[in-house]
């Protein structure tokens, strides 16, 4: 016979389960219905400034659109839940800590129509925060539908950003690595909870590529580059290690800088980093947008070195402000293509200096995605894979593993500190609440915990 305690384990497991699909059928279609609003924006968007034509008309009719969506995205976060401005991905953590809100109804208004606007208006800030915070709020909404306890509720919270993260990036295994290598302090590991980030995560990402028919968004064409070049790979690590470190410097200091402005102006930078993006929208397109569907164009271009290196300073600035401005948006994609420019001004310069395959400079491209990522976010393993489902460029899983390593290393030793904890605990800070001084970074054993 069946053990009572046995049958009843399977049920609740079972339980639980439908509730983790469901979130993830649930984000699936949301993130769906946000990625084709975003397209046909930029589909609209794109198609009035053609009819424009040249001279001063277009850069006039989008400095207005510009800066009227992102103002509008700005006023629709401080009204409706202040909590939904940038990624959220440091909420969902706050929350799995029992120190920041859960309104997920505000948050879903305000995520899903400010992140409209905002990306709609052509900011560098990536679709995938927006998906990540909203995916949680709608997970918490299916734990309100049920008695669960505060580990399978914070179970299902991860379920439901990871869900965010496998639909705006067709990368299931990139979002369950995601939370074992980003909340791996907050996230209550046990077979139950595991299990469930890993349905909503196949699951949401089975609903988007279903609804889009979207494969790889990055897919590039390269082959294997040989061994010796590694070398040069580990001193691009290096390099973007530095970088990585002082992007999260640098954009946590111009989110202070900007708090310094009184209370009822702080739409005036909104306003003005609009009106920005709509000049560059015509004089640069290259430099506004996440960057999504900059990489192709970059890869296959015949860019130089100064060219590439003007491009990432203009996208490594355009996420500082788009991001400090307090709209929603995640900073993901425009890092790939932050890194997509340096990697390749960094591969330019080794085809022209040594004598090396032309291909090399789409590897660096590549391996600087996953490089960057890791200095930043300090999450290498994440950074590899995301690569890998992005691109579908697994013949360079190796050079890609060198450069991730060699970043997160240096990033490590120069005293670097990742992102989304450096956000986590100045959004504590600003709320009042205590943030400890030294945390505990061991990852918990997967299975320790139980159900």
């Amino acid at each position: 016979m069946t053990e009572p305690s046995k049958s009843f384990s399977a049920r609740s497991d079972a339980a639980y389960f439908v509730k983790a699909a469901l979130v993830g059928l649930l984000v699936g279609g949301l993130a769906t219905g946000f990625h084709s609003g975003l397209e046909f924006m930029f589909a609209q968007y794109g198609a009035l400034r053609a009819s424009l034509g040249s001279g001063y008309l277009p850069y006039l009719v989008s400095i207005c659109i510009s800066a009227i969506c992102v103002t509008g995205a700005f006023l629709i976060v401080q009204r409706v839940a202040p909590e939904a401005a940038g990624s959220g991905i440091q909420e969902i953590e706050g929350a799995m800590e029992d120190k920041r809100p859960l309104n997920w109804a505000r948050v879903l208004v305000a995520k899903f129509f400010g992140g409209l606007l905002a990306l709609g208006s052509g900011l560098v800030l990536g679709r995938e925060g927006p998906t990540i915070h909203m995916g949680a709020m709608t997970a918490e909404a299916i734990s309100k539908s049920g008695n669960v306890t505060a580990p399978e509720h914070k179970g299902l919270l991860a379920a439901g950003a990871a869900a965010g993260l496998a639909a705006a990036f067709n990368a299931p295994l990139a979002a369950i690595l995601f939370i074992v290598e980003e909340t791996r302090r907050q996230f209550p590991f046990s077979y139950r909870t595991y299990m469930a980030v890993i349905i909503a995560s196949i699951l949401s990402a089975a609903v988007m590529e279903e609804l889009t028919h979207i494969g790889p968004i990055l897919l590039v064409e390269v082959s294997y580059i040989p061994v010796w070049s590694f070398l040069l790979l580990g001193l691009l690590g290096i390099f973007l290690g530095a970088l990585g470190v002082f992007f999260n410097y640098a954009l946590i200091t111009v989110m202070d800088l900007f708090l310094r402005i009184p209370k009822g102006l702080r739409w005036l930078p909104a306003l003005a980093i609009g009106a920005l993006t709509g000049i560059l929208l015509n004089a640069f397109p290259d430099a506004t947008g996440g960057g999504e569907d900059l990489v192709h164009h970059l890869i296959a271009s015949n860019y130089g070195v100064y060219a590439l290196l003007l491009l990432t300073l203009l996208r490594f600035g355009g996420v500082l402000f788009s991001y400090a401005s307090g709209v929603p948006g995640g900073i993901f994609a425009p890092m790939l293509s932050i890194a997509t420019c340096a990697g390749l001004a960094f591969g330019v310069a080794s085809v022209e200096w040594l004598p090396i395959e032309s291909d090399f400079r789409a590897a660096c491209a590549v391996a600087a995605m996953g490089g960057f990522f890791a200095a930043s976010v300090r999450a290498p393993l994440v950074g590899v894979v995301l690569v890998m489902e992005l691109t579908g460029a697994y013949a360079l899983i190796m050079p890609v593993l060198v450069t991730c390593t060699t970043a997160s290393l240096t990033a490590h030793h120069l005293g670097g500190r990742p992102i989304y904890e450096q956000l986590l605990e100045r959004t504590l800070r600003l709320a009042g609440e205590s943030v400890d001084d030294e945390k505990d970074k061991t990852p918990v054993q997967l299975g320790t915990r139980e159900s």
